[in-house]
């Protein structure tokens, strides 16, 4: 299984300041030492070019990031102080969700079905005209902007499982029926002021494991039967935790990898190929948040080598 990596991107971020950003390297160093995957699985994407980043962000707040005009407000909003390091991250990882989502297509032409993973993404708060969150540019809505333009798809899916809204997916997506935008979520937690996506379910603070799975089996084969889409990007985020600092649900690191089997499982019964993002997780041990993504990677790797569903 093929998978996409940029965490010797590395943002200058204050001592002390909220962001894991070594979750990722340990994310890939724990993936090859209990050999989840080779080492020649492993690729650097390229960057996202300042084109496909524009067909989902104003070419103006493009230029502000590129160019390190942005404004103090606007650099509060994102949550990082603006660097280079700050925009060349971003353009990789989104270069990541975009190789990931060619490479679950050709796998689907060749072999029946496909899946890849971005061992970073996931930036679903970054809207139009803003970043937010953590998140500068929204790497999944860039994904599917680049392989609708490529001819590659025309539908797509983007399944957040994160504990936050994908406000930004929601607002990129606002007013095109090519693209079913799925966010379950706290009802309570970040972003205060939510957008509407195409179905938004909001779980109260504490829910756990079985509101959580009973609302995923209700509506993820249904959204994949009656949407068909072409690629699913599933954002498997690691902060439903329970022990999340920014979480506020009740979620188990078991029921989470359930969660990964469910929406997987699902894809793969509906035969369609998905490219999956880590998305957010702040446990206090930074490691936690680390086993959670292991065990979606390890998932993934599961799910690929089954192949397509014999039914599919």
């Amino acid at each position: 299984m093929r998978a996409f990596y940029s965490d010797h991107f590395v943002l200058p971020l204050p001592v002390g300041h909220r962001f894991p950003m070594i979750k990722y390297a340990r994310l890939r160093e724990r993936c090859l030492a209990e050999g989840i995957l080779r080492p020649d699985e492993l690729l650097e994407p390229p960057a996202a070019t300042w084109e496909e980043l524009e067909r989902v962000h104003d070419p103006a707040y493009v230029a502000a990031a590129r160019d390190g005009t942005l404004t103090p407000l606007e650099q509060r909003r994102i949550g990082f102080p603006w660097s280079p390091e700050m925009i060349e991250r971003s353009r990789r990882s989104s270069g990541a969700t975009i190789m990931a989502g060619r490479t679950a297509l050709d796998e689907r032409a060749a072999r029946g079905w496909g899946i890849a993973v971005n061992l970073a993404g996931g930036t679903h708060h970054a809207g139009p005209s803003h970043g937010e969150g953590f998140c500068v540019f929204n790497d999944a809505a860039v994904a599917i902007r680049a392989l609708q333009a490529e001819g590659r798809i025309r539908r797509a899916v983007v399944l957040d499982c994160d504990v936050h809204q994908g406000n930004g997916t929601a607002e990129a997506f606002r007013a095109d029926p090519s693209v079913f935008t799925f966010s379950i979520h706290g009802a309570k937690n970040f972003p205060f002021r939510k957008e509407r996506s195409s179905l938004d379910v909001e779980l109260p603070d504490g829910a756990g494991d079985d509101v959580f799975l009973a609302a995923l089996e209700l509506h993820v084969p249904q959204i994949l039967e009656e949407f068909r889409p072409e690629l699913a990007i599933y954002l498997a985020g690691a902060d439903p935790w329970r022990e999340d600092r920014f979480g506020r649900l009740g979620m188990s690191k078991e029921g989470l990898a359930e969660r990964d089997r469910m929406v997987l499982g699902a894809c793969r019964a509906a035969g369609v190929p998905v490219a999956v993002a880590m998305a957010g997780g702040y446990a206090r041990d930074t490691e936690d948040t680390v086993d959670i993504h292991v065990r979606t990677i390890r998932t993934c790797v599961e799910m690929w080598a089954e192949g397509p569903h014999p039914l599919a």
